[in-house]
Protein backbone atom coordinates (compact mmCIF):
# COMPACT_ATOMS: atom_id res chain seq x y z
CA UNK A 1 0.00 0.00 0.00
CA UNK A 2 3.12 2.48 0.57
CA UNK A 3 4.44 2.11 -3.01
CA UNK A 4 0.20 2.96 -4.51
CA UNK A 5 0.40 6.68 -3.25
CA UNK A 6 3.49 7.48 -5.66
CA UNK A 7 1.85 5.24 -8.41
CA UNK A 8 -1.26 7.34 -8.25
CA UNK A 9 0.82 10.92 -8.12
CA UNK A 10 2.42 10.39 -11.21
CA UNK A 11 -0.77 9.23 -12.43
CA UNK A 12 -2.20 12.20 -11.23
CA UNK A 13 0.27 14.25 -12.73
CA UNK A 14 -0.05 12.51 -16.08
CA UNK A 15 -4.00 13.36 -16.21
CA UNK A 16 -3.10 16.56 -15.56
CA UNK A 17 -0.58 17.02 -18.13
CA UNK A 18 -2.97 15.53 -20.71
CA UNK A 19 -6.29 17.51 -19.20
CA UNK A 20 -3.67 20.71 -20.12
CA UNK A 21 -2.85 19.55 -23.43
CA UNK A 22 -6.03 19.23 -24.79
CA UNK A 23 -7.41 22.34 -23.13
CA UNK A 24 -4.51 24.37 -24.90
CA UNK A 25 -5.38 22.05 -28.37
CA UNK A 26 -8.63 23.59 -28.01
CA UNK A 27 -7.61 26.74 -27.27
CA UNK A 28 -5.68 26.91 -30.46
CA UNK A 29 -8.50 25.56 -32.19
CA UNK A 30 -11.14 27.99 -31.49
CA UNK A 31 -8.01 30.51 -32.37
CA UNK A 32 -7.82 29.06 -35.52
CA UNK A 33 -11.27 28.69 -36.54
CA UNK A 34 -12.36 32.26 -35.53
CA UNK A 35 -12.57 34.74 -38.72
CA UNK A 36 -10.58 37.96 -38.59
CA UNK A 37 -12.49 40.58 -40.84
CA UNK A 38 -9.41 41.76 -42.39
CA UNK A 39 -9.09 37.81 -43.57
CA UNK A 40 -12.41 37.17 -44.84
CA UNK A 41 -13.51 37.12 -48.76
CA UNK A 42 -10.12 38.22 -49.76
CA UNK A 43 -10.36 36.37 -53.08
CA UNK A 44 -14.33 38.73 -53.40
CA UNK A 45 -14.37 41.82 -54.95
CA UNK A 46 -15.91 44.90 -52.71
CA UNK A 47 -19.00 43.92 -55.17
CA UNK A 48 -19.26 40.68 -54.97
CA UNK A 49 -19.05 40.70 -50.84
CA UNK A 50 -21.54 43.97 -51.30
CA UNK A 51 -24.01 41.90 -53.11
CA UNK A 52 -23.42 38.55 -51.22
CA UNK A 53 -24.54 40.15 -48.39
CA UNK A 54 -27.60 42.20 -49.07
CA UNK A 55 -28.46 38.31 -50.66
CA UNK A 56 -28.11 36.99 -47.13
CA UNK A 57 -29.72 39.62 -45.41
CA UNK A 58 -32.72 39.12 -48.27
CA UNK A 59 -32.39 35.14 -46.66
CA UNK A 60 -32.60 36.21 -43.41
CA UNK A 61 -28.78 34.75 -42.94
CA UNK A 62 -27.66 37.82 -40.72
CA UNK A 63 -24.98 36.21 -39.06
CA UNK A 64 -23.72 35.88 -42.59
CA UNK A 65 -24.76 39.32 -43.65
CA UNK A 66 -22.96 40.75 -40.72
CA UNK A 67 -19.68 38.95 -41.51
CA UNK A 68 -19.98 40.26 -45.08
CA UNK A 69 -20.58 44.03 -44.45
CA UNK A 70 -18.25 44.22 -41.34
CA UNK A 71 -15.61 42.31 -43.71
CA UNK A 72 -16.36 44.86 -45.80
CA UNK A 73 -15.76 47.96 -43.68
CA UNK A 74 -12.51 47.17 -42.46
CA UNK A 75 -10.81 45.57 -46.01
CA UNK A 76 -13.02 48.52 -48.14
CA UNK A 77 -13.23 51.66 -45.55
CA UNK A 78 -13.33 54.15 -48.47
CA UNK A 79 -15.21 51.74 -50.75
CA UNK A 80 -18.43 53.01 -52.78
CA UNK A 81 -20.56 50.67 -50.28
CA UNK A 82 -18.66 50.52 -47.57
CA UNK A 83 -21.48 53.38 -45.56
CA UNK A 84 -24.19 51.44 -46.72
CA UNK A 85 -22.39 48.49 -45.12
CA UNK A 86 -22.77 50.08 -42.15
CA UNK A 87 -26.46 50.94 -42.22
CA UNK A 88 -26.68 47.18 -42.86
CA UNK A 89 -25.07 45.88 -40.20
CA UNK A 90 -27.10 47.85 -37.79
CA UNK A 91 -30.40 46.18 -39.72
CA UNK A 92 -28.85 42.74 -39.09
CA UNK A 93 -27.74 43.06 -35.30
CA UNK A 94 -31.34 44.76 -34.87
CA UNK A 95 -32.93 41.17 -36.33
CA UNK A 96 -30.52 39.03 -34.98
CA UNK A 97 -32.49 40.62 -31.32
CA UNK A 98 -28.56 41.46 -30.36
CA UNK A 99 -29.78 45.07 -29.84
CA UNK A 100 -26.63 46.27 -27.79
CA UNK A 101 -24.51 45.75 -30.85
CA UNK A 102 -27.38 47.57 -32.84
CA UNK A 103 -27.12 50.91 -30.95
CA UNK A 104 -23.22 50.36 -30.50
CA UNK A 105 -22.88 50.21 -34.55
CA UNK A 106 -25.87 53.04 -34.74
CA UNK A 107 -23.71 55.36 -32.13
CA UNK A 108 -20.68 54.24 -34.54
CA UNK A 109 -22.77 55.61 -37.68
CA UNK A 110 -23.84 58.60 -36.17
CA UNK A 111 -20.28 59.93 -34.57
CA UNK A 112 -18.64 59.00 -37.81
CA UNK A 113 -20.97 60.09 -40.27
CA UNK A 114 -22.78 62.69 -38.35
CA UNK A 115 -23.93 64.70 -41.93
CA UNK A 116 -24.64 61.10 -43.63
CA UNK A 117 -28.36 61.65 -46.11
CA UNK A 118 -29.42 58.50 -44.12
CA UNK A 119 -27.89 58.91 -41.09
CA UNK A 120 -31.70 59.85 -40.16
CA UNK A 121 -31.97 55.83 -40.15
CA UNK A 122 -29.32 55.09 -37.55
CA UNK A 123 -31.05 57.46 -34.98
CA UNK A 124 -34.06 55.63 -35.49
CA UNK A 125 -32.63 52.51 -35.33
CA UNK A 126 -31.18 53.28 -32.22
CA UNK A 127 -34.11 54.35 -30.37
CA UNK A 128 -36.04 51.01 -31.93
CA UNK A 129 -32.94 48.83 -30.75
CA UNK A 130 -32.76 50.87 -27.14
CA UNK A 131 -36.61 50.14 -26.96
CA UNK A 132 -36.93 46.43 -27.62
CA UNK A 133 -33.68 46.02 -25.26
CA UNK A 134 -35.58 46.68 -22.54
CA UNK A 135 -38.33 43.70 -23.43
CA UNK A 136 -38.54 40.13 -22.49
CA UNK A 137 -39.35 37.43 -25.03
CA UNK A 138 -43.39 37.58 -23.68
CA UNK A 139 -43.73 41.18 -23.40
CA UNK A 140 -43.43 41.18 -27.42
CA UNK A 141 -45.65 38.23 -27.37
CA UNK A 142 -48.41 40.23 -25.54
CA UNK A 143 -49.22 43.20 -23.74
CA UNK A 144 -47.51 43.69 -20.43
CA UNK A 145 -46.79 46.70 -18.16
CA UNK A 146 -43.97 48.00 -17.89
CA UNK A 147 -44.31 50.93 -15.37
CA UNK A 148 -43.66 47.77 -12.94
CA UNK A 149 -40.16 47.42 -14.75
CA UNK A 150 -36.72 49.35 -14.50
CA UNK A 151 -37.75 51.94 -17.41
CA UNK A 152 -34.12 53.09 -18.11
CA UNK A 153 -33.70 51.88 -21.63
CA UNK A 154 -36.74 53.04 -22.02
CA UNK A 155 -36.14 56.68 -21.02
CA UNK A 156 -32.82 56.06 -23.73
CA UNK A 157 -35.60 54.89 -26.37
CA UNK A 158 -37.78 58.04 -25.68
CA UNK A 159 -34.50 59.93 -25.57
CA UNK A 160 -33.37 58.82 -28.60
CA UNK A 161 -37.01 59.49 -30.83
CA UNK A 162 -37.17 62.89 -29.63
CA UNK A 163 -33.70 64.00 -30.61
CA UNK A 164 -34.87 62.25 -34.38
CA UNK A 165 -37.56 64.56 -34.39
CA UNK A 166 -35.98 67.27 -33.32
CA UNK A 167 -33.02 67.24 -35.69
CA UNK A 168 -34.94 65.86 -38.81
CA UNK A 169 -38.28 66.91 -38.70
CA UNK A 170 -38.54 65.83 -42.47
CA UNK A 171 -37.31 62.33 -41.94
CA UNK A 172 -39.39 59.72 -43.14
CA UNK A 173 -39.42 57.67 -39.89
CA UNK A 174 -40.39 60.91 -38.12
CA UNK A 175 -44.32 59.72 -37.84
CA UNK A 176 -43.14 56.00 -36.67
CA UNK A 177 -40.65 57.52 -34.18
CA UNK A 178 -43.69 60.25 -32.70
CA UNK A 179 -46.08 56.85 -31.95
CA UNK A 180 -43.39 55.24 -30.99
CA UNK A 181 -43.13 58.23 -28.29
CA UNK A 182 -46.80 58.44 -27.44
CA UNK A 183 -46.91 54.64 -26.14
CA UNK A 184 -43.32 55.56 -24.22
CA UNK A 185 -44.46 58.68 -22.60
CA UNK A 186 -48.17 56.73 -20.87
CA UNK A 187 -45.34 53.93 -19.70
CA UNK A 188 -43.12 56.46 -18.18
CA UNK A 189 -46.25 58.65 -16.49
CA UNK A 190 -47.50 54.84 -15.23
CA UNK A 191 -44.25 54.57 -14.04
CA UNK A 192 -44.41 57.81 -12.06
CA UNK A 193 -48.10 57.63 -11.03
CA UNK A 194 -47.13 53.96 -9.56
CA UNK A 195 -44.47 55.32 -7.23
CA UNK A 196 -46.52 58.01 -6.17
CA UNK A 197 -49.04 55.98 -5.09
CA UNK A 198 -46.84 53.34 -3.79
CA UNK A 199 -45.64 56.96 -1.07
CA UNK A 200 -49.13 57.65 -1.12
CA UNK A 201 -50.03 54.16 0.37
CA UNK A 202 -47.57 54.11 3.22
CA UNK A 203 -48.40 57.61 3.91
CA UNK A 204 -45.26 59.71 2.68
CA UNK A 205 -47.50 62.41 1.52
CA UNK A 206 -44.69 65.02 0.52
CA UNK A 207 -42.99 62.22 -2.00
CA UNK A 208 -46.33 61.69 -3.27
CA UNK A 209 -47.38 64.53 -4.16
CA UNK A 210 -43.84 65.28 -5.69
CA UNK A 211 -44.38 62.89 -7.90
CA UNK A 212 -47.66 63.63 -9.34
CA UNK A 213 -46.69 67.18 -9.39
CA UNK A 214 -43.58 65.99 -11.48
CA UNK A 215 -46.16 63.70 -13.72
CA UNK A 216 -48.36 65.89 -14.21
CA UNK A 217 -45.60 68.34 -15.54
CA UNK A 218 -43.54 66.49 -17.72
CA UNK A 219 -46.06 64.13 -19.25
CA UNK A 220 -48.97 66.28 -20.65
CA UNK A 221 -51.80 64.53 -22.63
CA UNK A 222 -50.81 61.10 -20.70
CA UNK A 223 -54.18 59.33 -19.69
CA UNK A 224 -52.19 58.53 -16.15
CA UNK A 225 -52.42 63.05 -15.78
CA UNK A 226 -56.06 62.52 -14.82
CA UNK A 227 -55.16 60.58 -11.95
CA UNK A 228 -51.90 62.38 -11.37
CA UNK A 229 -54.15 65.38 -10.62
CA UNK A 230 -56.37 63.45 -8.35
CA UNK A 231 -53.19 61.98 -6.54
CA UNK A 232 -52.01 65.33 -6.09
CA UNK A 233 -54.69 66.66 -4.49
CA UNK A 234 -55.45 63.62 -1.95
CA UNK A 235 -51.51 64.19 -0.80
CA UNK A 236 -51.88 68.23 -0.42
CA UNK A 237 -55.40 67.09 1.92
CA UNK A 238 -53.27 64.73 4.22
CA UNK A 239 -50.55 67.39 4.68
CA UNK A 240 -53.23 70.31 5.02
CA UNK A 241 -52.20 72.59 2.46
CA UNK A 242 -55.82 73.41 1.90
CA UNK A 243 -54.92 76.26 -1.34
CA UNK A 244 -52.19 73.92 -2.85
CA UNK A 245 -55.53 71.26 -2.82
CA UNK A 246 -58.35 73.82 -4.02
CA UNK A 247 -56.36 74.87 -6.97
CA UNK A 248 -55.48 71.34 -7.99
CA UNK A 249 -59.24 70.57 -7.93
CA UNK A 250 -59.98 73.95 -9.98
CA UNK A 251 -57.49 72.26 -12.34
CA UNK A 252 -58.73 69.16 -12.43
CA UNK A 253 -62.31 70.07 -12.73
CA UNK A 254 -61.93 72.44 -15.65
CA UNK A 255 -59.75 70.06 -17.23
CA UNK A 256 -61.93 66.56 -16.70
CA UNK A 257 -65.06 68.14 -15.48
CA UNK A 258 -66.30 64.01 -15.66
CA UNK A 259 -64.03 63.13 -13.14
CA UNK A 260 -65.42 61.84 -9.68
CA UNK A 261 -62.64 63.10 -7.13
CA UNK A 262 -63.83 60.50 -4.40
CA UNK A 263 -64.30 58.22 -6.41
Amino acid sequence: MMNERPRMNKKLKILKILCGTALMMGLISSCSTSTDPSDAYKGESAQQIYMKGKIALQDRSYSEAIKRFEALDVQYPYGAHAESAQLYIIYAYYMKEEYILAVAAADRFIRVHPTHPNVDYAYYMRGVSNYYQNMGILEKLVLVDLATRDLSQIQKSFNDFNELIIRFPQSKYVPSAHQYMVYLRNVLANHELGIGEYYYNRKAYVASANRASGLVAHYQGAPAVVDGLVLMAKSYHQLGLSKLEQDTITVLKYNYPNVNLHS
